[in-house]
C-alpha cells in the first residue's frame, strides 16, 4: 500500500540505523540494509505538496512481493521500465534486482516531436534491449502499448498487471556482483542511444567512490531532486545513491520542474535539503523565472552541495544564479562541478567540496589553432579568452589519460580525447559488439568521446569530439556559439544549436540555429546581426544564422540538444542551391524558409 501523508511533512531525515557508506556488493544488499531504517522516498506534486511517501522498508517489501511474479522469466532477461517519477518505478526496478532480471529505464517524456516520435523512440529502445516485458504507470501505458505492438514480449502493463501474475513460492538466488545491475541508455546526443551494460560491481564501486571521496555525507544530509529517473544522474546518483547511503530524498517530477522551477527551490527551502544536483540549464532556468517575491520566501542556507554536471558548464551562468539567490541564503561555494557519463555508471571526477566553481581562463587563439590551453589573465584578454570549469581530480580507482589523435598521452594543458579505465566502466554496449570495440579496448580503456585537458591532475572538459567544428583550420566548439546566442534577451537557455555543414566550395560553414518567439522581420534581422557581429568579434569566423520557431530543435531523451539531428534537419530544410546563395541568415517558419542576403541585414 502507498502511504499518503497530509500537508507536506517529510519523513525522517536520519536513517535510524548505523549509517553505512555504500559499502555493499549489490543494489539488493543495499536495499536490504536501508529497509531496516526510517529513511525513504518522498514524491511531491507540481504544487509542492507531498503525495506519496515510500519508506525503504516498504519499497523492499513491495519489490520482493513483485519479484516472486517476475522470477518466472529466465535470469538475466531485460524488463523495460518507463521511468516516470513515480513510486512504482522504484518498486519495479528493485523487484528486477531480487528476481535476477535486468531493468532497463526508458524515457518518460513525450518528445517535442509529439506522440508518434515518442512511440517510435520507445519501440526502438524496447526492441534494442530485447525486453521480455515492459512496464509503464497508467499515464504512459497507452504510449507503451502502442510502442510494443507486434514485439515478441510476454507482458506489457501497469503495476496491477504485473501483480496479477501468479507468484512463485520463493525468490531465486540473490544477484552476484558480476551480474548486470541494469542497462542505461545513453542520451543519444551524437548518435542513436546505446544501452550501456553496468554490472553490480561497477555501480557499487562508483557509488562508494562518489559518497566517500566525491562528497562525503553527514548524518543529517537530505536530498532533493527533479532529475529524471531515466538519466544516469537521476537514476544512479539519486535513486540508487540514496538507498545505498540510507538517506531520504524528496522528488519533484521533471515536467513540473520545467513548468514551475521555483517549486524545486521551495522544497529545498521548506525541507532543509542539503544536497541537490542539476545540469547547468536548470540553474539558468531558475534564475530567469524567479520573481523577487519568490526569493524573499526562500531559505536556502542549508543547501551545502549544489551539484552541477551532465553538460558543458559556463561559469557566468552559475555566477548569475548565485547572485540572484544570495538574498535567500544560497552560497556560491555550494556549487560542486563534476564530470561523468553513463558508460562509467555515473561519476568520474568532482571538484573540491565547499570550494565553489573555479575556472581556467585560456587563450582562445592558441586553443583553436594549436589545441593548447595556454593560461591567460581574463582581465587583460580583451575578449580573446575562454573559461573552462575545473571538474576536479578523478575519483580513486580511475586512471585518466588525455591522448592525441595517434593515441599517445599528452602532457598538461594539451587538449585531446579523454580516456579512462577503472572498476566503474561498463562491460560494453548491449547487443552491439562493434560499437563496444569502437570505444572500449581489450585492456579496459574507454574512449569517452570528450575533449579536454588536465592541469595538475584536474580535468577540464572542452566539448565532444564529434561536435568539434573545424572552420578554416580553427577549432571551434559549438557550445561557445550556443552560449553566445543564449546571452541575447530573445533567446532562452538551450534554444540554440551549432554545427557545421559543407558549403558550395566544400569548405565547412558554421551554422547556428536559434529558436525564438520574435516574428517581426526587423527584430529578426537585428538579432541575426548581433549574433554575427558577436561571433565574428569573439571567434573570428563567419556564421550562418537560422532563426526558427519554438519547439523546432530536436532533443535527446534527457532533454539535451541533439546536434547531429539538428544538422540533419537543417539540411532537409535547405537545398544545396540555397546554401550556395551564401545568405547571412535564414528565417524558417513551418515549411517556409526565407533567405536574407547581406543587403537585407545591413
Amino acid at each position: 500500500m502507498k502511504t499518503v501523508l497530509p500537508g507536506g511533512a517529510p519523513t525522517a531525515t536520519i536513517s535510524g540505523i548505523p549509517l553505512r557508506s555504500a559499502d555493499f556488493s549489490t543494489l539488493a544488499e543495499a536495499l536490504d540494509y536501508a529497509a531496516q531504517g526510517e529513511a525513504g522516498f518522498n514524491f511531491y506534486d507540481g504544487r509542492g505538496e507531498l503525495s506519496v511517501a515510500l519508506p525503504y522498508r516498504e519499497l523492499r517489501s513491495r519489490a520482493r512481493a513483485l519479484a516472486l511474479r517476475l522470477a518466472r522469466w529466465e535470469r538475466g532477461q531485460r524488463v523495460a521500465l518507463v521511468a516516470h517519477t513515480h513510486p512504482d518505478f522504484a518498486v519495479m526496478f528493485y523487484a528486477c534486482q531480487y528476481a535476477g532480471l535486468v531493468p532497463v529505464p526508458v524515457p518518460a517524456s513525450v518528445h517535442l516531436g509529439g506522440h508518434e516520435a515518442y512511440v517510435r523512440h520507445l519501440r526502438q529502445l524496447v526492441g534494442d534491449c530485447q525486453a521480455v516485458a515492459a512496464f509503464a504507470p497508467s499515464e504512459f501505458i497507452g504510449f507503451l502499448s502502442e510502442a510494443t505492438t507486434g514485439l515478441p514480449m510476454a507482458l506489457t502493463g501497469t503495476m496491477d498487471d504485473f501483480m496479477a501474475l501468479e507468484a512463485l513460492d520463493e525468490l531465486p538466488a540473490p544477484p552476484a556482483p558480476s551480474e548486470l545491475a541494469y542497462l542505461q541508455y545513453t542520451s543519444g546526443s551524437t548518435r542513436f542511444p546505446r544501452g550501456t551494460m553496468i554490472p553490480q560491481s561497477a555501480v557499487m564501486a562508483n557509488l562508494h567512490a562518489i559518497f566517500n571521496d566525491g562528497f562525503p555525507l553527514d548524518e543529517n544530509d537530505r536530498f532533493c531532486s527533479w532529475l529524471p529517473f531515466y538519466h544516469d544522474m537521476g537514476l544512479v546518483g539519486i535513486v540508487l545513491g540514496c538507498v545505498a547511503m540510507q538517506r531520504s530524498v524528496d522528488y519533484l517530477p521533471t515536467r513540473d520542474f520545467a513548468m514551475r522551477p521555483r517549486v524545486w527551490l521551495k522544497l529545498i527551502s521548506r525541507n532543509r535539503s542539503t544536497i541537490s544536483f542539476s545540469p547547468p540549464f536548470g540553474y539558468t532556468l531558475c534564475a530567469r523565472r524567479l520573481r523577487p517575491a519568490d526569493i524573499t520566501a526562500l531559505d536556502l542556507s542549508a543547501w551545502r552541495v549544489a551539484g552541477v554536471g551532465a553538460e558543458m558548464i559556463h561559469p557566468d551562468s552559475l555566477s548569475h544564479f548565485a547572485e540572484v539567490l544570495a538574498p535567500a541564503g544560497f552560497r556560491a561555494t555550494a556549487f560542486l562541478p563534476c564530470y561523468g557519463m553513463a558508460e562509467c555508471a555515473l561519476a568520474v571526477s568532482f571538484s573540491p567540496v565547499a570550494a565553489g566553481a573555479s575556472s581556467d581562463c585560456v587563450d582562445i587563439e592558441r586553443l583553436s589553432g594549436e589545441a593548447q590551453a595556454h593560461p591567460l589573465d581574463a582581465a587583460d584578454s580583451q575578449g580573446r579568452s575562454r573559461a573552462f570549469i575545473n571538474c576536479g581530480k578523478p575519483l580513486p580507482g580511475f586512471e585518466v589519460e588525455v591522448r592525441d589523435p595517434q593515441g599517445l598521452p599528452l602532457t598538461d594543458r594539451h587538449v585531446g580525447q579523454v580516456y579512462l579505465r577503472g572498476a566503474s566502466v561498463m562491460s560494453g554496449y548491449f547487443g552491439n559488439p562493434e560499437a563496444t570495440r569502437d570505444v572500449l579496448s581489450e585492456d579496459g580503456w574507454l574512449n569517452t568521446g570528450d575533449l579536454g585537458y588536465r592541469v595538475d591532475g584536474k580535468l577540464h572538459i572542452t566539448g565532444r569530439a564529434k561536435d568539434l567544428m573545424i572552420i578554416k583550420g580553427r577549432n571551434i566548439w559549438p557550445q561557445d556559439l550556443e552560449h553566445l546566442a543564449e546571452q541575447q534577451p530573445e533567446v532562452r537557455p538551450t534554444d540554440a544549436s551549432a554545427f557545421s555543414v559543407a558549403g558550395a566550395d566544400e569548405n565547412e560553414i558554421a551554422v547556428l540555429v536559434v529558436q525564438c518567439r520574435v516574428t517581426d522581420p526587423q527584430a529578426l534581422a537585428a538579432l541575426a546581426g548581433r549574433l554575427q557581429e558577436g561571433i565574428s568579434a569573439e571567434f573570428g569566423i563567419q556564421c550562418l544564422i537560422e532563426l526558427v520557431p519554438p519547439h523546432t530543435l530536436p532533443r535527446t531523451s534527457s532533454g539535451k540538444l541533439s546536434r547531429s539531428r539538428a544538422r540533419n534537419e537543417f539540411l532537409e530544410r535547405h537545398t544545396d542551391e540555397r546554401l550556395k546563395e551564401s545568405p547571412r541568415f535564414l528565417v524558417s517558419v513551418g515549411r517556409r524558409t526565407a533567405a536574407k542576403s547581406s543587403a537585407a541585414v545591413s
